[in-house]
């Protein structure tokens, strides 16, 4: 036998990573779901596209130029004359190209289109969670600005606004949900001060109503917009997006705290632009980069400290009521948070399922076997991948509710008989919307950590390393930037507070805890899987509807989680009715069981080989165990 050294011996084959939307089997299943077929039929081959485009080698070089050369902040200081230099932030190449090709593939363009009806953030979500892990975080000022186009196209059906604020919150509009890399636009969401974290009630920034002249110089003179009426002052904690062309924030007025919109730069005419005095460009609108984060992901994505004096922006809505319009970038920007959990959960499942086919390991008397083979591996996928399945049907379920509430009088039909047992009457869209969001927010992205963590175990030694030589395998990369998803947007127990302020609401509670109702109760009581949900559910609205604020939100977290984890097994019982294969009958059944749902031994546990199986088809899908089974005869 001769040695090993660096260059002989044994390598392992790498493995190949295989589209998510043709080979993640859950993404299959919620997807024939939730997806009428004349629709799916449409926009299948687009996704299919994306999914092979996220993929490619060019992809991963952006992100190993944007996580390698993070994003910087120059002048700040004063130049040769002891004039102040204003601070400019710098980004890689590698970022400003990963942006334009979420714009292009219109990531936040696609939900404002016509054409898919109450599907449309479905399949706009999908697509995302697809491309969340090759994205290297543009997702983030996506989803901003995702929030801020609803926000903004509320707000332009007011007949009250004044023509000059329908010209600057179309211009604006127009710019977020544009598809060109050129005018396309991104949006900040600033919201986060050192006094509250997420508590913005206490805000230390203040809006002061001082109207320019007339003959001021516009924000922009090219598309003749003017700068906003409001003055704005403060310092921002957490400044994601700080590359941002525009902001949403929260200031405090005289009425108390308002939300406002501003552009992130404005022209100045005296600013001097060349080393020949050349003068006329633009410049920050009253915003100081006091300095960058040093966080322990996402790394490629620039968050700030912000310092505004004599910011100018244009209210957003009535004053004192900024709460409620960000409220509605926050079911956006919750909902997409989950959605990049997912993702990279999916994406650690298809590299821990590309890894299993190729790699080998001991099986006993000198005999080896691949890691697809071996029934204790592929039991502890299996069960991954139930858990990535009950979430993934909570996420698209929240998306479509999203969608229904986005088009009311969208008169098409639910695509199963299993979705439309569980769509509500249009008057409780809203309320279930309401409550689902801050529970699909907290778990999904809590859930998702260890679950993705669990994937780079399952590489052994390779998962743990920085594979930047081999991008596409940096499950590491994935777990550091997964951590903080569970983090902004409100933690575990911020959001388990909402939602118990919701259930207990005065006026919207009663309606969130019906919806609830109709959705425990859509499977009936014929088999004792529902009979035992129906049993749990009104033990748990009998606590909600009897318990006082003060005493529930101490069990924020439990309630939460039972909440979530209840709606799961509906969501899994309906998705095993719909394609009662022993696969997705198995998943529903494991999941049903860990939750205490259950009793009695599920499937998995049986033979061997027949374990292995059926734990195959739960991991690669059915059809992709049909056809081991066939290449092995």
């Amino acid at each position: 036998m001769e040695p090993a050294s660096g260059n002989t011996g044994f390598f392992q084959r790498l493995p190949t990573l295989k589209n998510q939307f043709l080979y993640d089997p859950s993404i299959r299943r919620v997807f024939r779901l939730f997806v009428p077929t004349d629709i799916a039929r449409a926009v299948a081959p687009e996704i299919t596209r994306l999914g092979d485009e996220v993929l490619q080698q060019h992809i991963f070089d952006w992100v190993t130029d944007a996580e390698k050369n993070q994003p910087y902040v120059t002048g700040g200081g004063r130049n040769a004359f002891g004039q102040t230099v204003s601070t400019k932030l710098v980004v890689t190449e590698g970022w400003r190209k990963l942006q334009e090709f979420s714009i292009e593939k219109g990531l936040v363009g696609q939900g404002y289109e016509a054409g898919l009806y109450q599907y449309t953030r479905i399949v706009q979500y999908l697509r995302e969670l697809i491309f969340e892990s090759s994205s290297a975080n543009v997702g983030c000022p996506g989803a901003m600005a995702d929030g801020a186009a609803r926000v903004l196209q509320h707000h332009l059906r007011n007949p009250k606004l004044t023509p000059e604020e329908e010209k600057v919150f179309r211009n604006a509009y127009d710019h977020l949900v544009s598809r060109d890399p050129a005018t396309a636009w991104t949006s900040g969401q600033w919201m986060t001060e050192r006094i509250g974290g997420s508590d913005v009630s206490r805000s230390e920034t203040v809006a002061t109503y001082s109207p320019l002249p007339h003959d001021a110089p516009p924000c922009d003179p090219k598309e003749g917009i003017p700068l906003g009426p409001w003055s704005i002052d403060g310092f921002k904690w957490f400044s994601s997006a700080t590359d941002s062309n525009m902001t949403m924030l929260l200031a405090q007025t005289p009425r108390g705290l308002s939300a406002f919109y501003a552009p992130m730069r404005r022209h100045n005419p005296s600013l001097v632009v060349s080393a020949t005095g050349v003068t006329g460009g633009t410049e920050l609108n009253g915003v100081t980069i006091s300095r960058l984060k040093n966080k322990m992901g996402t790394k490629s994505l620039p968050t700030a400290e912000l310092q505004l004096r004599g910011m100018r922006g244009w209210l957003i809505g009535k004053e004192g009521q900024g709460i409620k319009e960000i409220s509605t970038i926050l079911t956006i920007t919750r909902i997409r948070s989950a959605i990049s959990a997912l993702g990279h959960v999916s994406r650690g499942l298809t590299i821990a399922r590309a890894f299993a086919e190729v790699r080998e390991v001991g099986a006993g008397r000198g005999k080896r076997m691949r890691l697809v083979d071996s029934a204790l591996h592929m039991r502890t996928l299996a069960d991954m991948t139930v858990e990535h399945h009950a979430m993934m049907l909570l996420t698209i379920y929240s998306s479509y509710l999203l969608g229904l509430e986005e088009n009311p009088s969208s008169a098409r039909e639910p695509p199963a008989a299993a979705i439309a047992a569980l769509t509500p009457p249009p008057e409780l869209v809203t309320p279930l919307l309401r409550v689902m969001t801050p529970l699909l927010k907290a778990y999904v992205t809590k859930q998702a950590i260890p679950l993705v963590y669990a994937c780079m175990e399952s590489l052994g030694g390779v998962g743990y390393l920085e594979n930047v030589e081999s991008e596409f395998m940096n499950i590491a990369r994935l777990f550091r930037d997964v951590c903080v998803l569970n983090i902004w947007e409100g933690t575990t127990d911020v959001l388990g507070t909402d939602l118990v302020r919701a259930l207990k609401h005065p006026k919207g509670g009663a309606e969130s805890i019906e919806a609830l109702a109709l959705v425990m109760s859509s499977g009936g009581e014929d088999d004792k899987e529902s009979a035992y949900i129906t049993k749990q559910w009104r033990a748990l609205r009998a606590r909600l509807e009897t318990g006082s604020q003060e005493d529930l939100v101490q069990d924020a977290r439990a309630i939460l989680w039972k909440l979530a984890e209840t709606l799961m097994a509906v969501l899994l019982l309906a998705d095993a009715k719909s394609d009662d294969g022993p696969a997705i009958r198995e998943v529903s059944q494991r999941y049903l069981a860990s939750r205490g749902m259950l009793t009695g031994q599920a499937a998995g546990l049986g033979r061997t080989q027949a374990s292995l199986e059926l734990n195959r088809a739960i991991v690669f899908g059915a059809d992709h165990a049909i056809i081991a089974r066939a290449s092995r005869l």
